[in-house]
Protein backbone atom coordinates (compact mmCIF):
# COMPACT_ATOMS: atom_id res chain seq x y z
CA UNK A 1 0.00 0.00 0.00
CA UNK A 2 1.36 3.30 -0.89
CA UNK A 3 2.08 6.01 1.77
CA UNK A 4 2.23 9.96 1.68
CA UNK A 5 6.07 10.00 1.88
CA UNK A 6 6.23 8.09 -1.31
CA UNK A 7 5.76 10.80 -3.37
CA UNK A 8 7.56 13.44 -1.10
CA UNK A 9 11.31 13.89 -1.45
CA UNK A 10 11.84 13.92 1.91
CA UNK A 11 15.98 13.90 2.12
CA UNK A 12 16.09 17.03 -0.23
CA UNK A 13 13.57 18.41 2.70
CA UNK A 14 16.51 18.29 4.77
CA UNK A 15 19.57 19.34 2.48
CA UNK A 16 18.87 22.87 3.37
CA UNK A 17 17.64 22.34 7.21
CA UNK A 18 21.14 21.30 8.48
CA UNK A 19 21.00 23.19 11.63
CA UNK A 20 17.68 21.57 12.58
CA UNK A 21 18.84 18.73 11.76
CA UNK A 22 21.85 19.09 13.61
CA UNK A 23 20.25 20.40 16.68
CA UNK A 24 18.06 17.20 16.66
CA UNK A 25 21.14 15.34 17.18
CA UNK A 26 22.17 17.26 19.77
CA UNK A 27 19.00 16.83 21.90
CA UNK A 28 18.98 12.81 20.74
CA UNK A 29 22.82 12.11 22.34
CA UNK A 30 21.89 14.41 25.77
CA UNK A 31 18.87 11.87 25.97
CA UNK A 32 20.38 8.91 25.05
CA UNK A 33 22.93 9.74 27.69
CA UNK A 34 19.93 9.80 30.38
CA UNK A 35 19.30 5.94 29.47
CA UNK A 36 21.58 2.64 30.77
CA UNK A 37 22.33 -0.62 28.87
CA UNK A 38 19.58 -1.58 26.32
CA UNK A 39 19.68 -4.58 23.83
CA UNK A 40 16.76 -3.36 21.42
CA UNK A 41 15.46 -0.09 19.90
CA UNK A 42 12.57 0.64 17.98
CA UNK A 43 12.67 3.86 15.51
CA UNK A 44 8.84 4.48 14.40
CA UNK A 45 9.09 6.18 11.28
CA UNK A 46 12.57 6.34 10.73
CA UNK A 47 12.37 7.44 7.21
CA UNK A 48 15.27 7.25 5.36
CA UNK A 49 17.57 6.85 8.53
CA UNK A 50 17.99 10.26 9.29
CA UNK A 51 19.00 9.24 12.94
CA UNK A 52 19.79 6.10 12.66
CA UNK A 53 23.66 6.32 13.02
CA UNK A 54 23.17 8.34 16.12
CA UNK A 55 21.77 5.90 18.40
CA UNK A 56 22.36 2.53 16.63
CA UNK A 57 25.45 1.84 18.56
CA UNK A 58 23.60 1.72 21.58
CA UNK A 59 21.66 -1.27 20.52
CA UNK A 60 22.67 -4.96 19.56
CA UNK A 61 19.38 -4.95 17.23
CA UNK A 62 17.29 -1.88 16.19
CA UNK A 63 14.36 -1.69 14.24
CA UNK A 64 13.66 1.12 11.74
CA UNK A 65 9.96 1.37 10.49
CA UNK A 66 8.26 3.51 8.01
CA UNK A 67 4.91 3.18 5.89
CA UNK A 68 7.03 4.25 3.12
CA UNK A 69 8.58 1.83 0.95
CA UNK A 70 10.21 4.71 -1.06
CA UNK A 71 11.83 5.81 2.22
CA UNK A 72 13.05 2.41 3.67
CA UNK A 73 14.91 1.87 0.22
CA UNK A 74 16.85 4.89 0.39
CA UNK A 75 17.63 3.72 4.54
CA UNK A 76 19.11 0.37 3.54
CA UNK A 77 21.33 1.98 1.38
CA UNK A 78 22.41 4.76 3.32
CA UNK A 79 22.58 1.85 6.02
CA UNK A 80 24.44 -0.37 4.18
CA UNK A 81 27.41 -0.81 6.43
CA UNK A 82 25.46 -1.67 9.37
CA UNK A 83 24.17 -4.79 10.54
CA UNK A 84 22.58 -4.29 13.18
CA UNK A 85 19.49 -3.05 11.93
CA UNK A 86 15.90 -4.60 10.78
CA UNK A 87 14.42 -2.60 8.58
CA UNK A 88 10.19 -3.25 8.42
CA UNK A 89 7.43 -0.94 6.18
CA UNK A 90 4.65 -0.80 8.55
CA UNK A 91 1.95 2.34 9.78
CA UNK A 92 1.89 2.80 13.61
CA UNK A 93 -0.82 1.38 13.56
CA UNK A 94 0.12 -2.06 12.86
CA UNK A 95 3.42 -2.54 14.87
CA UNK A 96 1.62 -4.45 17.34
CA UNK A 97 0.69 -7.19 14.71
CA UNK A 98 4.02 -7.51 13.51
CA UNK A 99 6.28 -7.49 17.50
CA UNK A 100 5.70 -8.94 20.99
CA UNK A 101 4.11 -6.96 23.43
CA UNK A 102 7.26 -5.88 26.09
CA UNK A 103 9.92 -6.88 23.95
CA UNK A 104 11.45 -3.55 22.91
CA UNK A 105 14.18 -1.28 25.43
CA UNK A 106 13.66 1.84 23.88
CA UNK A 107 11.04 3.31 21.04
CA UNK A 108 11.89 6.34 19.67
CA UNK A 109 9.21 8.75 17.29
CA UNK A 110 10.92 11.97 16.08
CA UNK A 111 8.77 13.92 13.43
CA UNK A 112 5.80 11.61 13.44
CA UNK A 113 2.68 12.08 16.20
CA UNK A 114 2.19 15.69 14.31
CA UNK A 115 1.09 13.37 11.30
CA UNK A 116 -1.51 11.64 13.81
CA UNK A 117 -4.59 12.93 15.28
CA UNK A 118 -5.24 10.29 17.62
CA UNK A 119 -1.73 10.64 19.78
CA UNK A 120 -3.58 8.54 22.88
CA UNK A 121 -3.84 5.28 20.35
CA UNK A 122 -0.17 5.94 19.09
CA UNK A 123 1.13 6.12 22.44
CA UNK A 124 -0.99 3.42 24.26
CA UNK A 125 0.67 1.15 21.19
CA UNK A 126 4.66 2.10 22.18
CA UNK A 127 3.40 1.46 25.80
CA UNK A 128 2.26 -2.20 24.24
CA UNK A 129 5.62 -2.44 22.63
CA UNK A 130 7.89 -1.80 25.77
CA UNK A 131 9.35 -3.54 28.09
CA UNK A 132 8.46 -2.80 31.90
CA UNK A 133 10.72 0.41 32.84
CA UNK A 134 11.15 0.69 29.24
CA UNK A 135 11.96 4.49 27.58
CA UNK A 136 10.48 5.97 25.04
CA UNK A 137 11.94 9.27 23.13
CA UNK A 138 9.03 11.57 21.52
CA UNK A 139 9.23 14.49 19.33
CA UNK A 140 6.34 17.17 19.08
CA UNK A 141 5.74 19.98 17.25
CA UNK A 142 4.88 22.25 19.83
CA UNK A 143 1.93 24.50 19.26
CA UNK A 144 3.03 27.39 22.19
CA UNK A 145 6.46 27.50 20.60
CA UNK A 146 7.48 31.75 21.11
CA UNK A 147 7.16 32.52 17.63
CA UNK A 148 3.44 31.33 17.77
CA UNK A 149 2.32 32.98 21.02
CA UNK A 150 4.31 36.32 20.13
CA UNK A 151 1.83 36.12 17.00
CA UNK A 152 -1.14 35.36 18.72
CA UNK A 153 -0.70 37.78 21.32
CA UNK A 154 0.10 40.65 18.79
CA UNK A 155 -3.36 39.84 17.22
CA UNK A 156 -5.21 40.22 20.60
CA UNK A 157 -5.67 37.05 20.97
CA UNK A 158 -4.72 37.02 25.00
CA UNK A 159 -6.54 33.40 25.52
CA UNK A 160 -3.88 31.56 23.29
CA UNK A 161 -1.60 31.79 26.55
CA UNK A 162 -4.76 28.89 28.37
CA UNK A 163 -5.64 27.22 25.30
CA UNK A 164 -3.95 23.71 25.29
CA UNK A 165 -6.45 22.33 22.48
CA UNK A 166 -4.20 21.17 19.05
CA UNK A 167 -3.75 22.95 16.14
CA UNK A 168 -3.82 21.60 12.44
CA UNK A 169 -1.73 23.90 10.61
CA UNK A 170 -2.39 22.76 7.18
CA UNK A 171 -4.04 25.18 4.72
CA UNK A 172 -7.93 24.98 3.75
CA UNK A 173 -6.69 23.59 0.40
CA UNK A 174 -4.53 20.65 2.28
CA UNK A 175 -7.68 20.02 4.43
CA UNK A 176 -9.92 19.62 1.39
CA UNK A 177 -7.65 17.85 -0.40
CA UNK A 178 -7.09 15.41 2.58
CA UNK A 179 -3.36 15.61 2.74
CA UNK A 180 -1.56 14.25 5.86
CA UNK A 181 -2.04 15.92 8.91
CA UNK A 182 0.08 18.23 10.29
CA UNK A 183 -0.80 18.70 14.04
CA UNK A 184 0.82 21.03 16.61
CA UNK A 185 0.39 19.97 20.11
CA UNK A 186 0.36 22.09 23.03
CA UNK A 187 2.85 20.21 25.79
CA UNK A 188 0.47 19.73 28.32
CA UNK A 189 -1.52 17.69 26.40
CA UNK A 190 1.30 15.52 25.15
CA UNK A 191 2.31 15.61 29.32
CA UNK A 192 -0.97 14.50 30.00
CA UNK A 193 -1.39 11.59 27.29
CA UNK A 194 2.18 9.85 28.35
CA UNK A 195 1.28 10.19 31.82
CA UNK A 196 -2.53 8.97 31.19
CA UNK A 197 -1.21 5.88 28.89
CA UNK A 198 1.54 4.63 31.73
CA UNK A 199 4.44 7.04 31.24
CA UNK A 200 6.59 9.22 33.64
CA UNK A 201 8.44 11.62 32.07
CA UNK A 202 12.05 12.10 32.90
CA UNK A 203 13.68 14.81 30.84
CA UNK A 204 12.47 17.34 28.58
CA UNK A 205 14.40 19.80 25.71
CA UNK A 206 13.46 22.56 23.81
CA UNK A 207 15.53 22.14 19.97
CA UNK A 208 15.87 24.23 17.26
CA UNK A 209 15.52 27.28 19.51
CA UNK A 210 17.68 29.50 16.83
CA UNK A 211 16.02 28.54 13.84
CA UNK A 212 16.12 32.38 12.79
CA UNK A 213 16.22 32.42 8.55
CA UNK A 214 18.23 36.11 9.51
CA UNK A 215 20.53 34.15 12.49
CA UNK A 216 21.31 31.34 10.70
CA UNK A 217 22.44 34.17 7.42
CA UNK A 218 24.38 35.87 10.11
CA UNK A 219 26.43 33.45 12.68
CA UNK A 220 28.35 30.15 11.58
CA UNK A 221 25.92 26.87 12.71
CA UNK A 222 29.12 25.57 14.88
CA UNK A 223 27.68 29.18 16.95
CA UNK A 224 24.41 28.86 16.43
CA UNK A 225 24.77 24.83 17.60
CA UNK A 226 26.83 26.06 20.55
CA UNK A 227 23.91 28.18 22.01
CA UNK A 228 21.27 25.66 20.71
CA UNK A 229 23.20 23.10 23.19
CA UNK A 230 23.28 25.55 26.14
CA UNK A 231 19.42 26.30 25.61
CA UNK A 232 17.54 23.56 24.99
CA UNK A 233 16.97 22.36 29.01
CA UNK A 234 16.66 25.61 30.31
CA UNK A 235 14.45 26.95 27.43
CA UNK A 236 12.44 23.53 27.99
CA UNK A 237 11.10 25.32 31.28
CA UNK A 238 9.06 27.53 29.08
CA UNK A 239 8.46 25.28 25.93
CA UNK A 240 10.92 27.62 24.04
CA UNK A 241 11.47 25.85 20.78
CA UNK A 242 9.07 25.19 17.78
CA UNK A 243 10.20 21.36 18.54
CA UNK A 244 9.88 19.70 22.22
CA UNK A 245 12.07 16.16 22.89
CA UNK A 246 10.91 14.44 25.80
CA UNK A 247 12.28 11.27 27.51
CA UNK A 248 9.48 9.23 29.59
CA UNK A 249 10.07 5.59 30.84
CA UNK A 250 7.23 3.23 31.52
CA UNK A 251 5.83 2.71 34.62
Amino acid sequence: MSAAYDTYDYPLYWQTRNYEHLAETIALKTLLSKIPKIKSIIDIGGGYGRLTPYYSFRAKKNILTDPSARLLSAARKNLSNKRNIVFVQSSWENLKTKFKAKSIDLAIMVRVIHHIVDPDKAILTVNRLLKPGGYFILEFANKSHIKATIKELSKGNFTYLMDISSKDIRSAKSIKQKTLPFINYHPDTISRILKNNGFSIKYKLSVSNIRSPFLKKMLPVNTLLGLEKLLQEPLAKVNFGPSIFILAQKG
